[in-house]
């Protein structure tokens, strides 16, 4: 449609997507400029074919950095969703298909996380008369950059907002893992972990979200010692679970030193 063609834009809920490589400088350090753009066109084109495959629209890239939307510039009913499998899937790719080639080539191993939100967002062209950019912007879009590295204080890959979950909880498994404020925002956003499809979610990953929750509820509630046990237990079914670590180290040191009355 040319007539679409114009600066402007209209307000829509969608879902937003960001997506990064942990340790990109160090990657790039280790490569030639050559090296680099291969590794980044090879990363960045199985990226951008999975989003496409999940119907969702390429906004840019920056670096090693990927925006994505769902929900425009045609309407789709289940855009949270669709992110979320789009998530789960770029993970999928990463870790099935490229790091084991990269792994074989003497290349990186890095990781990838992701942030997702859902919001009122304006969706337009932005710019100049001479150059625009189709784009979303707005306090919902931010929140969804904001969430990307967050992921690195929990060790988690993808992290959706409260209000993602609540779109795709019947659908999507998924693990409660801590109320945030983040920059530029006072009111704190209860964040999410997105695990799996429901349907694929194994007995293991339920044992260890079970296990997780438990300790988190204890948490919350101010019970130090009961969460601690929890987060041992979470330990034991999975070593390398980055939330458990988080919030047991937290536990210890509440333990000794309580956090202030008002503490939310």
């Amino acid at each position: 449609d040319p007539t679409m063609l114009r600066l402007g834009g209209q307000r829509r809920e969608m879902t937003v997507y960001f997506s990064d490589l942990a340790g990109f400088t160090s990657i790039s350090e280790a490569c030639t400029p050559e090296e680099l753009v291969l590794l980044l066109n090879e990363y960045l084109d199985g990226m951008t074919e999975v989003i496409f495959r999940h119907g969702g629209t390429l906004d840019k890239y920056a670096g090693d950095g990927v925006m994505a939307f769902w929900g425009a510039p045609v309407t789709q009913e289940e855009h949270a969703y669709r992110c979320c499998c789009a998530a789960l899937d770029t993970q999928k790719h990463l870790q099935s298909i490229l790091l084991p080639k990269w792994q074989a080539e003497g290349r990186p191993q890095p990781r990838m996380r992701i942030g997702i939100n859902t919001g009122p967002m304006i969706v337009g062209n932005m710019g100049s008369k001479t150059r625009m950019d189709y784009t979303v912007m707005g306090d919902a879009v931010n929140l969804g950059a904001r969430l990307e590295p967050a992921n690195k204080a929990y060790g988690t890959e993808t992290m959706m907002s409260e209000f993602t979950w609540e779109c795709v909880k019947d659908r999507i498994a998924s693990r409660e893992l801590d109320a945030l404020r983040v920059v530029g925002k006072q009111k704190p956003v209860r964040v999410y972990e997105v695990v799996a499809l429901m349907q694929d979610v194994t007995s293991a990953q339920k044992e260890l979200i079970e296990t997780y929750t438990r300790g988190l509820r204890h948490y919350q509630r101010r019970e130090w010692p009961a969460g601690i046990d929890a987060f041992r237990a979470a330990l034991d079914c999975s070593p390398d679970d980055g939330p458990s670590k988080t919030l047991l180290r937290r536990c210890k040191a509440y333990l000794t030193t309580p956090p202030p009355s008002d503490w939310d």
